[in-house]
């Protein structure tokens, strides 16, 4: 098939792309990825999305900004991008389902995914009580005691969720200090059945049928170097995210950590009529008002970029 647009992945930034592409009248695919409506859907209530008052669940978010898109003309896709040729136009992907796509311009809106501590217990433990998403899993540890690890917001947002759930939950912050925001921390605090043990470090998991347990170590390398084990059914990581690239294939300028380059006035990448929006493209501000609006402008960016061919 052959589309003016090709539009790689969903969420907040893939969505308002497609919704703004469309209404340009545009022809494009939206190719949704593995996660369709990317993490937002696996968060609970959004607080922080202008227009909702009340707060609005992640999930519900995503499914009508989809509708939206659909209903002014987008083509959304259940599919993944396997690869994608972007060396000369028009530009060539090949989806999982071996659909073929040319397109004479592509936004990629991938996001990223959430970092392991690299331990072989996360693997071994896998669907036995370690997790990546505690609004995903957390149900199953009720009145149970978990772990989350990380100390920045999304580590505060788990902690603060499984408390409402779980008996006990702990908190395995590396530094001294959480890096969250100050609203976030404040809501930690509030929360009697969280415990923050700084200075520490998960070296392994534990557990027979399951997790039973974590070793930890705190103030590593110090005088007041101790060892610690704690009970545990669940163990949730919080630790950031590594952006989705991998499918790229080295075609686009990427900086230290995995994240496209764009221009510093558009989204425009270092392939002339690829674009990027959203967390691929953006390690800083990781809210989905701001992808929302870099997906706004990656449009925008397509529309001028057609328009002058």
């Amino acid at each position: 098939m052959k589309v003016k647009c090709l539009i790689i992945g969903s969420g907040p930034a893939g969505y308002t792309a497609a919704i703004y592409v469309s209404r340009a009248g545009i022809s494009n695919l939206l190719v949704e990825g593995h996660q369709p409506g990317g993490q937002l859907t696996t968060t609970t209530m959004i607080e922080n999305f202008p227009g909702f008052p009340s707060g609005i669940d992640g999930f519900e978010l995503m499914q009508n900004m989809r509708q939206q898109a659909i209903n002014v003309g987008a083509d959304v896709k259940s599919a993944s991008v396997k690869t994608i040729d972007l060396a000369k136009r028009p530009f060539v992907a090949l989806l999982d389902d071996e659909t073929s796509v040319e397109a004479d311009s592509v936004i990629i809106a991938t996001g990223a995914s959430a970092r392991y501590l690299g331990l072989p217990d996360e693997n071994k433990y896998a669907g036995q009580g370690v997790s990546a998403c505690a609004t995903c899993d957390g149900f199953f540890y009720r009145k149970r005691d978990v772990a989350v690890v990380g100390g920045g917001d999304t580590a505060c947002e788990e902690a603060t969720y499984l408390s409402n759930l779980c008996r006990k939950v702990y908190m395995i912050v590396r530094k001294d200090h959480l890096r969250a925001q100050s609203a976030m921390q404040k809501r930690v605090a509030e929360r009697e059945n969280i415990e923050l043990i700084f200075n520490a470090n998960t070296t392994g998991l534990f557990g027979e049928d399951g997790l039973d347990g974590a070793h930890l170590i705190i103030n590593k390398g110090t005088e007041n170097e101790q060892v610690r084990d704690i009970a545990i059914n669940g163990f949730f990581l919080a630790i950031g995210h590594k952006p989705n690239t991998s499918f790229l294939a080295g075609q686009l300028e990427l900086d230290e950590q995995g994240y496209i380059v764009t221009d510093k006035d558009s989204t425009a990448t270092s392939v002339n009529g690829v674009f990027a929006a959203g967390d691929v493209a953006n390690p800083r501000y990781r809210q989905a008002i701001a992808a929302a609006g870099t997906g706004c402008r990656a449009a925008l960016d397509v529309e001028h970029f057609l328009n002058n061919q």
